[in-house]
């Protein structure tokens, strides 16, 4: 029961992010070597774009992780949102900048959409939402807890009965993967 409570309380937070609200004077932490969860998520609720273009976000996240390596502890891409959790380089606490890269190189390859003045300004692409959602991992349970949440999301969101069943997880691969170690 707590950890639906503690899924419930992600849910409702990411949706006062992605949805309702705004982070304002909001400073990540800069832990190097860090393990961390992330919520990276599309402008457009109810888009099919990360799945209808996957091929373009799979060569988007490829070149940019072999520029700058993490080692993926799970990744799950929903058709408007992705969660993973990865585990940065000892020293490498630069998450951030591999975000924008891999959104600007996923961005690049579509369509242009319909541009806020604020996407004009930053030169942006409407594609994705302008932060993402990010969770340094602090112990053992935080790890299982939001590996869970990554296996679940898609059972979740209803695509499936099985996590197993979605196509567009690291489920099969990595069920088998390293654990936590802090």
């Amino acid at each position: 029961m707590r950890d639906i409570m503690h899924l419930a309380g992600i849910h409702q937070f990411l949706n006062m992010i992605f949805h309702k609200g705004r982070m304002s004077n909001y400073t990540r932490p800069h832990i190097r070597g860090a393990t961390v969860f992330f919520t990276v998520g599309l402008r457009l609720q109810g888009s099919d774009t990360l799945l209808r273009e996957i091929h373009l976000l799979r060569s988007a996240v490829a070149r940019t992780l072999r520029e700058r390596p993490v080692t993926v502890n799970a990744w799950v891409v929903l058709p408007d949102h992705m969660h993973c959790i990865w585990t940065l380089p000892e020293g490498d606490c630069d998450y951030s900048t591999r975000w924008r890269i891999i959104k600007s190189r996923f961005s690049r390859k579509l369509a242009k959409v319909p541009l806020r003045a604020s996407d004009t300004k930053r030169q942006g692409r409407g594609i994705w939402n302008r932060r993402f959602w990010e969770h340094h991992i602090r112990s053992k349970a935080d790890y299982d807890s939001h590996m869970e949440h990554c296996w679940l999301d898609p059972v979740r969101h209803g695509f499936v009965s099985k996590p197993e069943h979605w196509e567009y997880t690291s489920f099969a691969k990595l069920r088998r993967a390293p654990v936590f170690c802090a």
